[in-house]
């Protein structure tokens, strides 16, 4: 076997990474699975039961470089260790979010169904990020948004309906950048 076949051979592919992660929450549920039998045996005398529910997503977008990005959402965090990773539900959920780049916006759509609109918090750290969190009813969610673009945080609009929130900026325009290189 030479070099190639060999590097090509330890290379991860994003299936690997799939099943892992599937593998991982398959533990859990096994563990949910075994800690609930225990407790049904018990006769349900005590509430040790945890009552967090198990959300987990992906999104899948080819990028304009013709590369996959994977854009998680849910409850279940990957949490790195020394051996390895180990998968947690938490209590904060990351909602699903699209991002829209038109010619002169950018518009943030984030999916937060069950909260009031009254307790939605959004906060733009920088020309470049935005943080999003909500929480009501027994449900959490927090978001760290990166934009793809300089955007005008002051032009910033959002509007919430039917657990919708759909946020609106306006790009910066910093003029044209570089420099014109005269043709002799």
């Amino acid at each position: 076997m030479d070099e190639w076949d060999e590097r090509r051979r330890r290379r991860r592919t994003i299936f690997d990474i799939f099943d892992e992660l599937f593998s991982e929450i398959w533990e859990e549920m096994e563990e949910l699975e075994r800690r609930f039998s225990e407790f049904a045996a018990r006769g349900f005398e005590s509430s040790e039961m945890p009552g967090k529910p198990i959300v987990y997503g992906f999104r899948i977008e080819i990028g304009p470089d013709g590369r996959p990005k994977i854009y998680e959402f849910g409850n279940v965090r990957r949490m790195w260790g020394r051996a390895r990773p180990k998968v947690v539900v938490t209590e904060e959920a990351e909602p699903l979010v699209d991002i829209f780049e038109e010619d002169d916006t950018i518009k943030v759509v984030v999916e937060m169904p069950g909260v009031d609109k009254e307790k939605i918090r959004v906060r733009a750290v920088d020309d470049r990020h935005i943080i999003v969190e909500g929480s009501d009813h027994g449900r959490k969610y927090r978001k760290e948004i990166e934009l793809p673009t300089d955007a005008d945080v002051e032009s910033a609009r959002a509007t919430y309906r039917n657990g919708i929130l759909e946020i609106v900026l306006r790009k910066k325009r910093g003029g044209e950048r570089g420099k014109i290189i005269e043709v002799e």
